[in-house]
């Protein structure tokens, strides 16, 4: 393939709108098509390509996304690390919008989704305990911190089907687990990213308190989180792409696609037949 890049990001068309010299490229899997085309272009130095989750439109909810496309796409241009910014709510009195949550766990309340690449023949189980690369955290709370927005340096983030908000008692649930966030697409984006052999970093975007979370706000709607988010969508497009200039120039370094050399749960079988996904040419 000759169009390439190393870093990804997942966001909207305002990422690359700002850049010069964007390439529009379409690019086939054996899940069927992704969310839209993928963008290239050159940030800092690096190759970068960009994929709108919801498709540049905004016309794909989060519980009909094609998730392992998405990702797929982005390992087939030779990607290894990979951003994944998102909107959220807040659990938590003290996480406010406006503000930013690097998170470093994630829990899945999802049903249904396509959530693998592992289907077999050859049983393998990949560790979600550090889903989130700590290397990339630190890059990104370092930028954050310096463009001033007030941060989060951890938290958890739970992930709902969606395309519903909670209800009060579910609010009230998560939040009284000590979750800090929750989003509808971090699962099983981020952990698809690990299961190719890609680190991944995520940086929520605190648009709302979630219903139940302080007594006396209104429920969240739509309206309300998209203000907020736009808000926000200026900021974020800034640090990712100063972000995107302090990767590690080798980005093998980071060990997402060592992790993978011990999942298999087969035996560690040597036949011809044995072949894992990182090893198949992406």
């Amino acid at each position: 393939m000759g169009e390439r890049a190393e870093i990804g990001v997942f966001g909207g068309s305002g990422f690359y709108s700002l850049l010069e010299d964007v390439r529009e490229v379409k690019v086939d899997t054996p899940y069927g098509p992704p969310s839209d085309s993928l963008f290239l272009a050159d940030v800092g130095g690096r190759r970068v390509a960009f994929l709108p989750r919801h498709g540049r439109r905004h016309t794909i909810p989060p519980h009909r996304i094609n998730y392992r496309a998405n990702v797929w796409a982005m390992r087939a241009l030779g990607v290894k690390a990979v951003i994944s910014p998102c909107a959220a709510g807040s659990l938590q009195a003290d996480v406010r919008p406006g503000e930013f949550v690097v998170c470093d766990q994630f829990v899945d309340r999802t049903r249904g989704r396509e959530d693998t690449f592992f289907d077999g023949p050859i049983p393998s189980h990949l560790s979600s305990a550090e889903t989130y690369d700590p290397v990339l955290r630190s890059i990104a709370i370092d930028v954050i911190r310096e463009h001033g927005i007030p941060l989060h340096e951890r938290g958890t983030v739970v992930v709902i089907e969606g395309p519903r908000f909670s209800t009060k008692a579910e609010s009230r649930w998560f939040s009284s687990a000590g979750w800090e966030v929750i989003n509808m697409t971090q699962y099983p984006e981020a952990f698809l990213c690990r299961e190719l052999g890609m680190a991944v970093v995520n940086i929520s975007l605190i648009t709302d308190y979630d219903a139940g979370v302080i007594e006396g706000t209104e429920a969240v709607d739509a309206t309300s989180v998209l203000e907020v988010f736009q808000v926000n969508a200026a900021r974020i497009q800034r640090v990712v792409l100063d972000m995107i200039a302090r990767f590690p120039a080798d980005l093998d370094a980071l060990g997402a696609r060592d992790a993978l050399a011990v999942t298999r749960g087969d035996g560690h079988a040597t036949s011809p037949e044995d072949v894992r996904l990182f090893e198949t040419g992406l």
